[in-house]
């Protein structure tokens, strides 16, 4: 029966020139940098903004998303072993990153940004949040290519075999529910705000990303390996609770907002 799944043995490093390692995780990380900043480019230029204005936006967003995910993983899910070795915090490259961290992260930066800017905050996030929905898409399939971040056993056809994570058995393949979840979201993020002709109504976009992302968050985490020992005696795991949180605030922002015109 093993035979009829699918055995994922993909190779994490893409090529390496001497010690220097050049991984499909940090290619396709970089991409959703990459291509988020052209989509973004295109909103501002529909509403007549200065190139400065999103390269400052970029510079917030990065410095943000990487802080935010590298300090969520180190307080949420292994705090006693970064307490006990704190320069351990800086080796990034050597993998630790929470998505509900960067999503904190990126929360408060773009607020000190909103305000340097003089813009509402809902604006910029309204914006920002279409491109982050496509980002998880990248960032999921690296997890993928580094075959992490996967499922509990499955008897379904399209389970995968981690070869290289050491596993005999099939799995769910979470991180491809996962980045094929973020791409409709994105989908529907974006065709909203080009009917809308780059006018949404302020504060629906964050909130329908945070209720949808964040559920399928929720549900898929049901399928997931534990990622730390403490969660396998959870009923919900770490990444499950931290959610809630996220998607109770984008039905308040949502309802709240639902007869406010745009400012």
């Amino acid at each position: 029966m093993i035979s009829n799944y699918i055995t994922w043995t993909a190779n994490p490093q893409i090529f390496h020139i001497g010690s220097l390692s050049v991984r499909w995780y940090g290619l396709l990380f970089a991409m959703s940098f990459a291509v988020g900043y052209f989509i973004m480019l295109r909103f501002f230029r529909k509403e007549k903004i200065a190139d400065t204005v999103l390269d400052k936006l970029s510079m917030y967003m990065l410095i943000a998303t990487v802080i935010g995910a590298r300090l969520g993983h180190v307080l949420f899910y292994e705090p006693a072993s970064y307490l006990a070795h704190p320069l351990d915090i800086l080796k990034i490259w050597e993998g630790g990153l929470a998505s509900h961290g960067a999503a904190i992260g990126i929360l408060l930066g773009l607020y000190f940004f909103a305000r340097s800017e003089k813009r509402t905050y809902f604006w910029t996030l309204d914006r920002i949040v279409i491109v982050v929905a496509l980002s998880g898409f990248f960032i999921r399939m690296g997890n993928l290519m580094n075959s992490e971040i996967y499922g509990n056993v499955t008897t379904l056809p399209w389970g995968f075999i981690f070869e290289r994570a050491g596993e005999t058995l099939p799995k769910h393949p979470t991180q491809i529910y996962e980045a094929l979840s973020y791409l409709v979201i994105f989908a529907y993020l974006i065709s909203y705000y080009y009917r809308k002709d780059g006018k949404p109504r302020e504060g629906y976009l964050f909130g329908f990303f945070l209720v949808s992302l964040f559920s399928v968050r929720f549900i898929i985490e049901f399928l997931k390996e534990p990622q730390v020992s403490f969660e396998s005696s959870m009923a919900l795991n770490m990444g499950q609770l931290l959610s809630i949180p996220f998607v109770l605030a984008g039905l308040y922002i949502i309802f709240r907002k639902s007869n406010t015109e745009v400012k």
